[in-house]
């Protein structure tokens, strides 16, 4: 059985409302934390940017979390959109004969 989440967030919202608001950290700090621009950390917090792996992998040695659970989140944010924008009607599943 597959639970759907509804309306997940998306991973840089997930960093400001967790690490950012809570502990007044701003972006441009989080920015030199990991080593790249600060219009790249507004980018990810305003969902403008994905998480890539290599992203997934400063974060979690920046704010925590394993590098897994970045990318788990940012496909579950993928995921949750597509299913909104993609109409599967008209798809047919292939019947394989066991």
């Amino acid at each position: 059985m597959t639970i759907q989440q509804h309306n997940p967030m998306h991973p840089g919202e997930f960093i400001a409302r967790v690490y950012l608001e809570p502990f007044e950290l701003g972006s441009n700090e989080l920015a030199r934390k990991l080593k790249v621009s600060p219009g790249l950390v507004s980018r990810l917090v305003n969902g403008k940017t994905d998480i890539s792996p290599a992203m997934a992998l400063k974060l979690s040695k920046v704010l925590g979390r394993s590098p897994e659970s970045w990318l788990i989140m940012q496909d579950n944010f993928n995921l949750w959109l597509a299913r909104q924008r993609i109409d599967l009607t008209e798809f047919e599943s292939i019947q394989f004969a066991v």
